[in-house]
């Protein structure tokens, strides 16, 4: 089978630094924290008390309000950013063969608020079950791509990939591969998230697995700093617009960028942990590399998944020196979650943007709050610390990696005809 070529025609983003494409890339350009004081609900008692929250997001510009109630958070989150790729790609599905336009998204854990809220409602009560009629497909991680068909009328392949953090990443690479194939023209892909509550903050806080520097928000997401104590709790939404070569010229559609190729893996060593010596993470990086027919040098920058962990960190940095070898040291690389925060399953779809966007403006999106090398890491690595960096960008590669050892990484490229 000859692969059809596949590249990217419209993209959508709403973020702890802005609503819209380039409100969100500005932010990272300009090394702006989506940190702050978390205002969804009372974090007082909480040992982390901030978060990368979503900021004067009115879901009644998108839907009615009787629509509003009948979704949860993370899917009026994806209805928001695929509104903007749908626009930006210049979409217009009356004119299209809908039967071959699918949705594939990811969300690792769905309509949490939704599930707190039912369950503490049903706690409070005299023990009657009173539980709302749309409570169940409002939590479903699958309702959202559903959605989003049924907005736009889109009847090709609609699904969810849920692979914790790697969710939006595999989302992205199941498209990709759906259209080389030929089993589809254009796919809306990207990740959703919605976990900035009680349940989310204190679950992960459980776990000691949160950032708790709540005299200083905008400085705790400090990816590959010694002083790094955890991730920063993100939310929010990504989606991009794949399309198969043929179509977008012949509707004329303006291209971003080419997916170069994919590549997944499994760590096979512990529930949330990373392998020590990142040896899934190598692995689904030279999937993709080898995926796309490149060499090591034909990478020009890694947006990392970099998440500020103390060990994470580690671990992905010695994938990458082990890898890429000397070219290694000729890489950009940033973790935008220095200023988004971790969005967990949709982190894969806001960082191929921000990858994307890289290729095609030649500009590296900056590693911030960066004070103290870890003598642990490797520091002539260039993590674009503080600043942004311009430089040519013929293509950047994209991790990211989720809990249960799920490792995703996809490459972009600059479209030449």
């Amino acid at each position: 089978m000859e692969l059809k070529r596949v590249v990217v025609t419209g993209l959508g983003a709403l973020t702890p630094l802005g609503n819209t494409v380039p409100a969100y890339w500005d932010g990272l350009i300009n090394g702006v924290s989506g940190a702050a004081p978390i205002t969804h609900f009372d974090a007082s008692k909480f040992k982390t008390q901030f978060a990368c929250e979503v900021k004067g997001f009115d879901p009644h510009d998108f839907m009615d309000r009787k629509e509003a109630r009948k979704v949860d958070p993370f899917v009026q989150y994806a209805i928001a950013s695929t509104d903007e790729a749908v626009k930006d790609a210049a979409l217009e599905f009356d004119k299209l063969d809908t039967n071959r336009i699918g949705v594939i998204w990811g969300s690792g854990i769905g309509g949490l608020k939704t599930f707190l809220d039912e369950v503490v409602t049903y706690a409070k009560g005299d023990g009657t079950p009173r539980f709302n009629p749309f409570f169940i497909p409002k939590m479903l991680v699958d309702i959202a791509p559903g959605h989003i068909s049924m907005r736009h009328g889109l009847r090709g392949p609609n699904f969810s990939a849920v692979s914790a953090c790697a969710s939006a990443t595999n989302a992205m690479i199941d498209a990709f591969n759906y259209i080389r194939m030929g089993m589809a023209d254009v796919i809306i892909t990207g990740g959703s998230e919605a976990t900035v509550n009680e349940a989310g903050i204190g679950g992960f806080n459980a776990m000691h697995a949160l950032s708790t520097r709540n005299d200083d928000p905008k400085t705790a997401s400090r990816p590959f700093d010694k002083d790094r104590d955890g991730f920063v709790s993100g939310e929010g939404s990504g989606a991009i617009i794949l399309e198969s070569l043929e179509h977008a010229l012949a509707r004329g559609a303006k291209i971003y960028a080419e997916v170069a190729g994919g590549g997944m893996s499994a760590d096979a060593y512990h529930i949330t942990a990373s392998h020590p010596e990142g040896l899934g993470a190598k692995l689904a990086m030279s999937k993709a590399i080898t995926d796309a027919n490149f060499t090591f040098s034909d990478v020009d920058y890694i947006n990392v998944h970099g998440t500020s962990t103390p060990v994470g960190d580690i671990s992905e940095t010695k994938a990458i020196i082990d890898l890429f070898g000397e070219q290694a040291y000729k890489l950009n690389i940033s973790s935008t979650k220095s200023m988004t925060g971790h969005l967990l399953g949709a982190a894969g779809a806001i960082e191929a943007i921000a990858s994307i966007l890289s290729v095609k403006n030649d500009i590296v999106p900056p590693t911030i709050n960066h004070f103290t090398d870890d003598p642990q890491i490797d520091n002539n690595l260039n993590f674009t610390f503080n600043t942004a960096q311009k430089r040519v960008v013929n293509a950047a590669l994209s991790n990211t990696f989720g809990f249960g050892g799920h490792n995703a990484s996809i490459i972009v490229k600059k479209y030449h005809a």
